[in-house]
C-alpha cells in the first residue's frame, strides 16, 4: 500500500547529541554545509564517500540535502545502537514536505536501486509497510537487502532546513533526557528507547 501523506506525521533527522545546540541556532544544514561545525561523526565513513559520489538525477548533489527518514529505528540507527547516549532523533514537521525542491527517495538514497520523485507525490513510490516495518531480516540475502533499501527510504531537503520545523526530540533514556535540557533547554525531549534498540 502507498504511504499516505496522513501516515506522516513528523520526520526524523538522526544527530550527535553535541550538535544540538549548533543545529538549534543555525537550523539542520545539509552535509556540504554542516562539515565545518561537525567535531563528533555518528555517520559511516564508507557510506558518506557513496553518498558523496551521488546525485540526484537532474538536481543537486545527495550531500547537499538534509536526508530524514520516515522512521529513524532503522538499519543506521541499528548498527549505532551501542552508541545511544550520545544520540538524539530530532522530530521535524512534515510541513517540509511542501517545501519546492524537496525529493522522495525510495529508499537508501545511495543504493543504486532508489528511485527519487518530487515531494509530497513522490509518496505514492513508498511502500508503507516497507517504511515503517519493525524487522528487516531475512534468509534471502537479496530479499532482505532490499526490505533494508526500503526501510531506509528518505525525505531530501536541499540546503538547509529552518530551526522552526524542529518540533522536539527522542532520546533513548534519562541521562540523555538531562543532558539534553541542560545544553538544549528550548527543546523538549522525550524517552522512546524503543526507537535507539533499548
Amino acid at each position: 500500500m502507498p504511504l499516505a501523506l496522513q501516515r506522516v506525521t513528523e520526520l526524523h533527522y538522526i544527530a550527535h547529541v553535541d550538535h544540538i545546540p549548533s543545529i538549534l541556532k543555525r537550523g539542520l544544514l545539509c552535509r556540504n554545509k554542516a562539515k565545518n561545525y561537525i567535531s563528533v561523526d555518528i555517520a559511516d565513513a564508507d557510506v558518506q564517500r557513496l553518498r558523496a559520489k551521488t546525485t540526484v538525477p537532474k538536481a543537486l548533489p545527495l550531500h547537499d540535502y538534509v536526508n530524514l527518514y520516515f522512521d529513524a529505528r532503522n538499519p543506521m540507527m541499528y548498527v549505532r545502537k551501542e552508541r545511544h547516549l550520545e544520540i538524539a532523533v530530532l522530530r521535524v514537521s512534515p510541513d517540509i514536505l511542501s517545501i519546492p525542491g524537496v525529493v522522495i527517495a525510495d529508499g537508501n538514497a545511495a543504493h543504486g536501486n532508489t528511485g527519487f520523485h518530487p515531494s509530497p507525490d513522490g509518496l505514492e513510490f513508498l511502500d508503507e509497510e516497507s517504511v515503517f516495518a519493525q524487522y528487516w531480516n531475512d534468509n534471502d540475502y537479496f530479499v532482505r537487502r532490499e526490505k533494508r533499501r526500503k526501510r531506509c527510504a528518505e525525505v531530501l531537503v536541499p540546503g538547509k532546513i529552518p530551526r522552526k520545523h524542529i518540533t522536539g526530540a527522542y532520546v533513548s533514556c534519562v541521562e540523555v533526557e538531562q543532558k539534553l535540557r541542560q545544553i538544549a533547554p528550548d527543546l523538549t525531549p522525550t524517552i522512546r528507547s524503543y526507537l535507539f534498540f533499548r
